[in-house]
């Protein structure tokens, strides 16, 4: 079964193998780490997207978990794959809280003000640890990095790619 990279949701990095049986940490960027242990099988590794089977999962330390995979039961083996991305099916992944989304989703999206002007599309997300920051091209002026808080972000509709903002003096 081929998969296609869109189907994909990036969910951490093999950091080092753990133990000499080939087990393997994982630093996990998602912040549902016990849906990951709880309910994921499969695990795709590498920009080839190489299909594992989970057989055992558990959180070692926050953001650290511990994976053994079929096929995998040496240290050498665990090695190779060390600081290579792990995914899993974006359909396997943890459902979102109606004021949720993925940070891949907003790219792309227009950007408008609440009075309907057109500022741009999302270029790339920023996550500066209190709020993630998106950056919007603008054609013609500089780019405008806008933090996605609620003080100006009115509304965010993924079924129809925009993102409304509020303007205040001094954000564009």
């Amino acid at each position: 079964m081929t998969i296609a990279p869109d189907d994909l949701l990036l969910v951490g990095r093999i950091v080092a193998p753990f133990g000499v049986s080939g087990q393997l940490k994982m630093r996990a960027f998602t912040d549902r780490p016990d849906h990951f242990v709880r309910r994921v099988r499969t695990v795709y590794i590498g920009k080839q997207s190489t299909a594992y089977t989970i057989s055992h999962s558990f959180e070692h330390k926050p953001g650290l978990l511990i994976l053994t995979l079929h096929g995998i039961s040496t240290r050498e083996a665990a090695e190779n794959l060390c600081n290579r991305d792990v995914s899993i099916l974006a359909q396997d992944a943890a459902p979102l809280a109606p004021d949720e989304y993925y940070l891949h989703d907003l790219y792309g999206m227009r950007v408008e003000t609440d009075t309907g002007e057109l500022i741009g599309t999302v270029r790339e997300v920023l996550e500066t640890g209190a709020s993630n920051v998106i950056i919007v091209t603008r054609e013609g002026q500089p780019d405008a990095l806008i933090p996605m808080i609620g003080e100006f972000v009115t509304e965010l509709d993924q079924a129809s790619q925009r993102i409304v903002i509020r303007v205040v003096e001094g954000l564009l």
